[in-house]
């Protein structure tokens, strides 16, 4: 049996990506500063990957003020979610392949 490897997402496969995909998969949308906080990575770290999930059409950004203080928020996209899906079946098919 051959590996179908058509849905894995080569951009979801950095382990930071997978994690800001998944804490938008379970919330609508998450600020900068949270997702620092919950992922404990670097300002440099987190900025470098949002920026390459908003470059390839995964999520959006909204920019407010909240008190006077900048609030950055991120969002999935329909494309973002469906990548997101396909990435986690194919990371399914994998798994079942090695234990068939």
């Amino acid at each position: 049996m051959s590996l179908d490897l058509t849905l894995y997402d080569k951009v979801l496969e950095n382990r930071v990506r997978l994690q800001i995909m998944s804490i938008l998969m379970a919330n609508d949308s998450y600020d900068f500063n949270s997702l620092k906080e919950l992922l404990d990575v670097t300002d440099g770290n987190l900025a470098s990957n949002l920026k390459s999930l908003e470059k390839e059409g995964y999520i959006t950004v909204s920019k407010s003020f909240i008190d006077r203080k900048p609030n950055t928020r991120y969002s999935k996209t329909d494309k973002g979610q469906k990548a997101f899906e396909n990435h986690l079946l194919a990371l399914e098919q994998l798994i079942k392949q090695q234990y068939n």
